[in-house]
């Protein structure tokens, strides 16, 4: 699988979202990302860096090697990600990219869009998986639920 240039990556999450400039996309990607990456398991979130461009795999890892660097959390990987459902991701996004939260939610949704082509079928099939509800409900219904269907039909 080809890995999305950053370059691509931005300049989709600035086209779909209306944002002003690249400033704006990186910002919103990047508080994306972290966000994410404290909301899923470590193993997940590093399986996610590795199919992301090097410049947006640094923000995930950055908040991974923050677990292992705390003492409390330094003896284990994470097998599950803090709990906080759409008002706490949104929060946290909004408050990084310095943005409202309606703002962060709708950024955050476009990214995902754009995750949804960047990333492997099954590695947005486990991230579905791995988020609530309603956090789930920002992800686009693409190729991870087509996937999820084939395989409900090989089964039944």
């Amino acid at each position: 699988m080809l890995i999305m240039r950053y370059e691509e990556l931005t300049s989709q999450v600035q086209a779909l979202a209306q944002l002003p400039d690249r400033r704006s996309a990186e910002r919103a990607v990047r508080a994306t990302l972290e966000t994410l990456a404290e909301r899923i398991p470590d193993g997940l979130a590093d399986h996610m860096a590795a199919q992301l461009p090097p410049e947006a795999a640094d923000s995930m890892r950055r908040v991974a090697a923050s677990h292992e660097a705390s003492p409390a959390q330094r003896a284990y990987r994470r097998d599950h990600g803090e709990r906080f459902d759409l008002t706490g991701f949104a929060g946290r996004i909004a408050w990084r990219a310095r943005t409202s939260e309606d703002e962060a939610i709708r950024e955050a949704s476009v990214f995902f869009e754009v995750l949804d082509s960047a990333v492997s079928p099954e590695l947005m099939e486990r991230l579905y998986k791995a988020l609530p509800g309603d956090i789930r409900e920002l992800l686009p219904e693409g190729r991870a639920f087509e996937g999820q269907q084939e395989r409900r039909g090989r089964e039944g």
